[in-house]
């Protein structure tokens, strides 16, 4: 908040002493140009601070925005320094720097899907604070449920599953066995192997009755998955509210599930574009190896050159002494890379003792020593340690590889490979001391690994300001983009393709694609392809959606919405 409080005033001037008054009118004009200078560089250095905070994206303009959406009677206008936001409005996850971006979505969702049409109402500010009070609340029982939930099992298992059902399902729906006059719909196919009710029946392109039911259906499911969240999370006087929970459920159910999952979203184009722009993200923060710089240094330093005639009788002479060099440095430099390797081998095994374990140990309750000590049957109770330890899987096991290896073509592109890497799987799992199991040294070092590098809470308000630049421009709604036509979507797969393979070294791409820039190019459009169809993608998205809703909610899994609707309110 350092940047909230008013600027220092300058320095008066009319304590200067007669002494440096005169002085400074001896010098004459030379002294007039060098006052004049800083009063001409005064201004640049005063608008420095405005366009630094000309960003829409910086904390500073995302509290002006905050600031005038959600709290517009709280201005206090008669003081310099205002309230902070956690002083104002309800905390809603234990991070200040998450709040901050949350309650930007907020509020310029409020401020352009709300107040468009209730400031024309009435200018009372009490129901969007309301509003504000049951997000709030949904989103603190929202942390306090991602806090039990295995994060690691749930976004490199459970998740790259529904990848690999999704390029599985795309792959066998679009492969042609038939000709022309006998061929298939490839979406029936499809729906045939991933049913959903929701996405049912499968439209037929011209916009008839079918696609009308289909979009009708799509519509409910998408209310029952938020008037479901919504009875596991309101309290009771809140669900009660019908004027309320309606609002809030049409917001997340039409306005955002259903303009982002179900509209823009599932496009095949907007998904290439944002898969470019992940790796023109990741292309920038990749810093240039050091290493690569030196190696292309000594290779232009020891190239080949002509010989002066007075060194070398003959060109054989030359051509051994530079094949001597050459091989000298080459070993030099794979010696130094074999002994880091080693290094870093050495000492990461060595450390994984002292990592945590995975297997969180069960809390034994003083009712369930009791139960476990008035059994009549010593051989048939189970131990009361051994109940309720939840079986994790292991890193090497989960799903994230198989699912990498076949929307990479690993089976049919390098089997060798495929097959070695299967082998090694299989032995760290069950080779000697079981290094890759649940728990082993490999296990602990790959899931301290991602903890640190890939699902560090730290991270998040970075990811939260991305997407929100991305989605929200200037913060607020980027105008209708014009939908591409099928060639324009075919060059955004095409320059997708291309960061894609900016971002493999060219070596890679030699060995695995083969010669030729437009064949790599080529076979990085085909694996793109997987996501060609708006109508499969939504099944991967919705499913997306209700795996994570129901590893939050587990009552969600167990009873209907109905159901737990009543149980609530009776």
């Amino acid at each position: 908040m350092s940047r909230l409080q008013p600027r220092a005033k300058a320095v008066s001037t009319s304590n200067i002493s007669s002494q440096s008054a005169s002085a400074n009118a001896s010098t004459g004009s030379a002294q007039t140009i060098q006052d004049a200078a800083p009063k001409v560089g005064g201004p640049k250095t005063r608008s420095a601070p405005r366009q630094a905070s000309s960003d829409p994206a910086s904390d500073r303009s995302t509290l002006f925005l905050i600031r005038r959406t959600l709290c517009p009677n709280l201005a206090e206008k008669g003081r310099n320094t205002p309230a902070p936001i956690d002083e104002i409005l309800p905390p809603l996850t234990s991070s200040n720097e998450v709040d901050l971006q949350l309650y930007a979505f907020i509020a310029i969702i409020i401020r352009e899907f709300v107040h468009t049409w209730y400031t024309k109402i009435t200018p009372d500010s009490v129901f969007v604070e309301e509003v504000v009070q049951i997000i709030a609340h949904c989103t603190r029982a929202l942390e306090q449920r991602i806090r039990n939930v295995d994060i690691e099992s749930l976004v490199l298992d459970e998740l790259p599953d529904l990848l690999d059902v999704h390029v599985q399902a795309y792959r066998t729906s679009h492969k042609p066995l038939n000709p022309s006059p006998l061929e298939t719909n490839p979406r029936e196919i499809y729906h045939s192997l991933w049913p959903m009710p929701a996405l049912s029946p499968v439209p037929d392109g011209s916009g008839g009755p079918l696609a009308q039911q289909q979009i009708n259906n799509e519509a409910v499911y998408r209310q029952m998955l938020v008037q479901g969240v919504l009875a596991v999370l309101l309290p009771t006087e809140d669900l009660e509210n019908d004027c309320l929970t309606t609002l809030v459920g049409q917001i997340f159910s039409e306005m955002i599930i259903g303009n982002g999952i179900g509209g823009k979203a599932s496009e095949p184009w907007l998904l290439w574009e944002g898969i470019t722009k992940i790796a023109e993200i990741v292309q920038a923060q990749l810093p240039r190896s050091q290493a690569n710089v030196r190696l292309a240094r000594s290779n232009s330093e020891l190239g080949p050159y002509v010989a002066p005639a007075e060194l070398f009788s003959s060109k054989k002479k030359w051509n051994i002494q530079w094949s001597i060099q050459k091989t000298f440095w080459l070993v030099l430099q794979y010696a130094f890379v074999a002994f880091t390797a080693a290094r870093f081998l050495i000492l990461t095994l060595a450390q994984s003792s002292s990592l945590p374990s995975r297997i969180t140990s069960p809390k034994i309750s003083s009712s369930a020593v009791l139960e476990g000590h008035s059994s009549q049957d010593g051989i048939d109770a189970e131990p009361i340690a051994t109940k309720a330890i939840p079986s994790k899987t292991p890193i090497v096991e989960m799903r994230i590889w198989s699912a990498a290896a076949r929307l990479l073509d690993f089976d049919f592109r390098m089997p060798w490979l495929a097959a070695t890497l299967s082998f090694l799987q299989w032995g760290a799992l069950t080779g000697p001391g079981q290094l890759g199991n649940t728990d082993g040294r490999i296990d602990k070092i790959l899931s301290h690994a991602i903890q640190t590098h890939v699902l560090d809470p730290s991270r998040l308000p970075f990811l939260l300001r991305t997407v929100r630049a991305a989605i929200f421009p200037a913060n607020t709604l980027a105008p209708p983009r014009e939908i591409p036509t099928p060639a324009e979507s075919l060059l955004l797969r095409r320059k997708c393709a291309e960061t894609i393979l900016s971002l493999i070294p060219e070596k890679v791409q030699g060995i695995y694609f083969g010669p030729g820039v437009e064949k790599r190019i080529k076979e990085v459009e085909d694996v793109l392809d997987c996501f060609g169809d708006s109508y499969c993608n939504k099944h991967l998205l919705y499913g997306i959606v209700e795996l994570i809703i129901v590893r939050l909610m587990p009552e969600l899994g167990e009873k209907g919405v109905a159901a737990l609707l009543e149980e609530r309110l009776s």
